[in-house]
This record gives structure tokens, sequence and C-alpha cells, in this order.
């Protein structure tokens, strides 16, 4: 059904938008952060233009890849802008990952220059970068921000740049709002991470979509938790208060304790973040029988939401409106919830109400099955990605007239609800990202006693998911712990969220007749032990 209702795009770049509101309201706030930190428009202004000089002055050139693992942190928003300034694609990468999946990252990409913290929780992010170097030929500097110490000649201080930077006016590089802006990484089902083009044009769009649905204004200010290296984070995290009149609190992190005094003191309205930080929220306020009026609406998404939770939250919290939401780093905020009052129970009980997609339920023929039907969901709109950055992969994902084949399934309701029922990729969505559990399999089958390994979802009491692993053993061969597993997961440098949690020993697979493991199955017999995770 189409439901596409603005084609029109902004035809601007974050970087027009940045110097034009450090012109029109220079000591305006524009971003708050849990540490205290503020930013004027002007002040972001003056940063990115600092940062921009000091790139160029590096040989950077137009066009090349920026790539930044920050934290939710002041020195995010200026390296965005900054690269906006130069003609830059920029391509965030969330902090949890490690060596095997930053080192892929950074040779696909074909990065020039990285932005990294120094020290996050003790992992140390310049001695990973110092190890992946060699094997990396198109990275040519690297800065750190905030460093603890001196760092070796090839690191680069960020402080020491903005320092050292001339106070000239930086030339804003003339680029089409059409070409690529942003290259995000999403898990897939083939193991390694697929790169997701968007433009200027499509992740304005994406933004346009909830700001228009929610009507943010000038008195609202979105609490963003999630990080600013996925596309929830980035878009209403670093862009939304430059392009709209909406207002951003930054959270480093989630600390739930932290999140209401916050809220409290600053008179955040809105938040679009994971399922557990809902849950969260809403229990620590009954507990400590607070209801936040003034914040207004919770767009949850990610993972499975209970519509138990959204009936609790709109109950708990004086004026929220939370309602669930469907989308992906490919198509971003395919529905924005039911926010009306006489709404709730479609709030509560589908996955949002479409805005701005077209949307087809298909068989594996393609066939479309219509209304209240359930079949693979297929989106377009404006919003969506341009295609992956691999164009050997756009043929399998997008059908010959243009729709996306997220690989959900559910259904399409007359009151244009979607509700997803299963899922089609083989991904775990742990917390919100999605995690190829191909790439965990390969992993565990480098252990040397290990004939077959599958990772399947298993119920977690916060984050939604979690990661099972069933494994069969080759003849003579002594089962692994869970302590195993997660030293190999360790050396293999996976990050820490796609280690098991959950270990089963089977002498056998579930199999199709064509020897294709029935996960389903597996799942089944995880639900059957009453298996959760946490």
């Amino acid at each position: 059904m189409d439901l596409i209702t603005d084609t029109t795009y902004r035809n601007v770049t974050l970087a027009q938008v940045a110097a034009a509101r450090a012109t029109e309201r220079p000591n305006e706030t524009a971003l708050r952060f849990d540490s205290g930190h503020t930013l004027s428009f002007a002040e972001a202004w003056r940063q990115a233009n600092a940062l921009a000089i000091q790139i160029q002055r590096l040989g950077v050139t137009a066009g090349t890849t920026l790539t930044f693992q920050l934290p939710n942190v002041p020195e995010s928003v200026p390296v965005a802008i900054a690269a906006s300034i130069c003609g830059l694609v920029i391509n965030p990468v969330v902090p949890i990952y490690r060596g095997k999946e930053l080192g892929f990252i950074l040779n696909d990409a074909k990065s020039e220059i990285l932005f990294i913290p120094h020290r996050i929780r003790g992992f140390d992010y310049v001695d990973m970068i110092t190890s992946l170097r060699p094997s990396l030929p198109h990275l040519r500097h690297v800065i750190c921000c905030g460093a603890e110490e001196d760092l070796s000649d090839d690191v680069l201080r960020y402080e020491t740049l903005m320092t050292d930077a001339p106070s000239d006016l930086a030339v804003v590089t003339d680029v089409d709002p059409n070409d690529t802006k942003v290259i995000l990484y999403t898990s897939g089902t083939t193991g390694n991470p697929k790169a997701v083009r968007h433009s200027h044009n499509t992740l304005a769009k994406a933004l346009d979509n909830g700001v228009n649905a929610w009507q943010l204004g000038e008195d609202d200010m979105m609490l963003m938790p999630s990080p600013v290296t996925h596309v929830t984070g980035y878009v209403n995290g670093i862009e939304l208060p430059f392009f709209t009149e909406c207002k951003v609190l930054l959270m480093e992190s989630w600390v739930v304790d932290k999140a209401i005094p916050l809220i409290e003191r600053y008179g955040a309205t809105s938040c679009v973040s994971a399922t557990p930080f809902l849950r969260e929220l809403v229990d620590a306020c009954r507990d400590q029988r607070k209801t936040l009026p003034g914040f207004r609406i919770f767009a949850c998404g990610g993972a499975a939401v209970p519509a138990a939770l959204i009936y609790e939250a709109n109950e708990v919290l004086a004026d929220c409106r939370a309602v669930r939401v469907y989308g992906s780093t490919e198509v971003p905020l395919v529905t924005v919830g039911f926010i009306k009052e006489d709404e709730t129970q479609l709030a509560a009980e589908t996955d949002g109400k479409v805005c701005n997609y077209d949307v087809r339920i298909c068989n594996d023929d393609g066939v479309d099955v219509g209304l209240n039907t359930e079949g693979e969901i297929w989106v377009r709109g404006p919003a969506m990605m341009q295609g992956y950055r691999e164009t050997s992969q756009n043929e399998a994902a997008f059908s010959e007239d243009g729709f996306f084949k997220t690989g959900d399934i559910g259904q399409f309701l007359d009151t244009h609800a979607i509700v997803i029922t299963d899922r089609k990729k083989d991904i775990i969505i742990r917390g919100g990202e999605n995690l190829s559990a191909r790439e965990i399999e390969e992993a565990v089958m480098q252990h040397p006693d290990v004939m077959e390994a599958a990772a399947v979802s298993a119920p977690h009491h916060r984050l939604g998911e979690g990661v099972a692993i069933f494994i069969t053993l080759y003849e003579g061969g002594t089962a692994p712990t869970l302590e195993a597993l997660a030293t190999l997961c360790s050396q293999l440098q996976l990050a820490k969220q796609k280690w098991p949690q959950w270990l089963g020993v089977t002498p056998e697979m579930p199999k199709t007749p064509s020897g294709k493991i029935q996960k389903s199955v597996l799942r089944q017999s995880l639900q059957d032990q009453g298996v959760l995770l946490g």
C-alpha cells in the first residue's frame, strides 16, 4: 500500500545548517551532555571549523572516508560537522566493536582518518588500533580524543589539533545532497557487516519523518542514550538540533538513576531508544513514585516490545505516550507509533503506524498477499538507504521495483499498522543491536572439538534477546565450557556482546531434508527449557 505523503528533500547538508544556526542564534544551547558540558551553536561551529581546517591540512580530501568510534561525548559533534564541511563520507562505528569488527570495517570502507577515545571501562583503543594498523593500508591518520598519557608519534591528540588550529574560516565543500554522506555497518546473515549508504537527503528525511509525526518543536528536548554511532543516535542525537527546533540531551551511557534526574532538571520531553531502557525507566519511576510530567514521547524499538510494557508506561508516566516503532539502518523509522489518546491499544499491540513508506507483504514467490495476512515485509520510501556499498548485495536485497526486503515476517493491517511475527534473517537482536549468527558460529567452530555450531536467540530479561549456542562434537571430543568459548571469542577479537551466554551440547542438530539446521526447533527447545538469560 502506498503511504508516501512527502517525497521532498531538504537539499542541504549538516555543514550548511550548522553554519546558519551559528550565525542566526550563536549563543543558544544546541546540545547538553550528562557530564554537564554544553555546546552552543556558535561553539559547535567554531570547533567544527577548526577541526575541518586541520583535517584539510592533513591532506584528507573530499570524498574519502572518516571513521569515528566515539561514545556520546562532546567531541562527536564537531567531528560530524567537520566531516560535512570537508565533504567526507562519515563512518560511525559503535565503541563496543573490537579488533575483528573494526579491522574489517576500516579496510572495507577504506577509511583514511579515524577518531577514537583512549580508554572506556579499561579497554584501550589506542592499543587496539596500534595492533591493527599494519593491516590497514588506507588508514593515514589516527586522532585520539581525551588521551590520558603520552601517545606514540603516529597517533595525534584531538586537543592538540584544536589548540593549534588557525582562526581562519574553512570553506564548506560544495557537495550534492544526493551524494553518499554516511556509511553505517549493520550485521547481516553472511557474517561480515554490510555497508549501508545514506545520502544527506535520505538521512534528513528519516529525521523529518519522526519529528513531524511526534510534533517535536522548540519546546522539546530529546533525551538520547542510544549511541551516536547507531543510525538512531546519529540522527536524533547529533543532527536533530541543527535541522529542527528540538534540542538534545546526550547520555554517554544509559543509567536509569541518572536519566530520571536529567529528565527532571532539563525538561527532556522525548526519547527514541531500545526496549530495556523503557523497561528500566518505568520500573524506576514506579519505585520512586515519579511520573515525569512533561515527558511526552518514548518511541521504543530495536527489539521485541511487550504490549504490557507500553500499557504500563502510559499508566506510570503522567504525560507520556510510549509507542512501538519499527525500522532498520537500511530503512529508518518505517513506523512512528500511534500517539493519539484513543490509540493506546494500537500503540501497545502493533509495531506502529507506517509513515511515508510504501509497504508490501509478500510470500516466498514475491507475490503480495494483501492485508491481515502474514508474509515478508517489503518497504520503499524517500528515507530508505541508497543501497549497500557492495553492489552485489543489492540484487537479493531489493525487488525489481525498488522495494527493500526487510527479512522480517509480519502483517499489514487496515489501520496502517505493521505487526512483526517472526524473523527471516538469521540474526539475533540484543538490546536493539543486530548480531550475525553466522559470525558467532564461525568463531565457536574454531574450537578444535566443535564440529557444528548453531547460534540462536534466547530470551534475555533485560536486553530482549541474548546469544545461545548449540554445538555438536567431533568423535572423542570434549565439550568446551562457556568460559572456554569466551576466551576463544576474546582471542578472535570478537565484541563481547557476541559471546555465547548459554551452551547446549547435542548429539545431532535438527535438520531439513536438504541439510539446513532447523533453528526454529532449537529456539523452541530453549523455550521448553525455560531458558532466560541475564
